[in-house]
């Protein structure tokens, strides 16, 4: 007999895992197997390999030009266990940007990076360049759309330094949760140039359909981005204060 739990009617508001009740001593035998089924999705995305020639085929078809680039990493395997490869570019790749960069220097370069979850790129990287683009104001240069395979965020520092961008967001798969195997987070580095550090970027992070939806993400980038230019920095001294953030104790 399955013991109910007084809290059960707080999962209508949150995905966490709470309230599961009591069979005996253990879980229920459909919790369980829920639980099984979410640690089997999460290892999934991490395994799986983002197909970076159907993303840019996918970009082309929607208008958007792009260049497709790979880490150092020559495959998932030594992208898990080396993560100081997935942070640099494979020569070819930098030889391939390096002349690009001679006609596409912009104002943002934008990154579409595997990182940890190929499945966060397929479902949302493209709802999430179409909310950019729409929410750009003139003044602001583009780039073309990287797409990068096997790719840490740190990786942006080096796509950004070469096509001679101001800022650089670079889109990546977060790393699975047990309740959201597809989160999509942005990362926004001033004057990328490798050797950057993780406190020099400001994060943007849980975007998908279920968390922070795309237009809202897209005007927290666009407010990030005028107060980068106008202080010429990003990171810990860059407080995302845009209209979106809820302060729940301002001061």
């Amino acid at each position: 007999m399955i013991r109910p739990d007084p809290w059960h009617d707080l999962r209508a508001y949150t995905a966490a895992r709470l309230a599961l009740g009591r069979s005996g001593a253990s879980m229920p035998t459909d919790e369980l197997l829920r639980f099984g089924l979410a640690h089997a999705a999460a290892r999934d995305a991490v395994q799986r390999q983002l197909d970076g020639e159907a993303l840019a085929a996918r970009l082309r078809d929607a208008g958007t030009e792009s260049l497709q680039v790979a880490s150092a990493a020559g495959d998932r395997t030594t992208f898990l266990l080396r993560p100081d490869l997935g942070r640099r570019l494979a020569p070819a790749s930098r030889t391939l940007l390096a002349a690009a960069g001679a006609t596409a220097a912009s104002d943002l370069v934008l990154v579409v990076a595997d990182g940890l979850s190929a499945p966060a790129i397929e479902r949302n990287a493209l709802p999430m360049l179409d909310a950019i683009r729409r929410q750009a104001l003139p003044p602001w240069r583009i780039g073309p759309v990287v797409v990068a395979t096997q790719a840490r965020v740190a990786i942006g520092d080096e796509i950004g330094e070469l096509l001679g961008g101001l800022l650089v967001a670079v889109l990546i798969g977060e790393r699975p949760g047990l309740s959201s195997p597809d989160s999509l987070g942005i990362y926004l580095t001033w004057q990328p140039r490798r050797g950057r550090r993780d406190a020099e970027r400001n994060c943007i992070s849980n975007i998908r359909p279920e968390g922070l939806g795309y237009d809202e993400a897209a005007a927290r980038l666009w407010w990030l981005c005028g107060e980068a230019r106008q202080l010429q920095l990003t990171g810990v001294q860059l407080k995302d204060r845009s209209p979106q953030v809820r302060l729940v104790n301002p001061s």
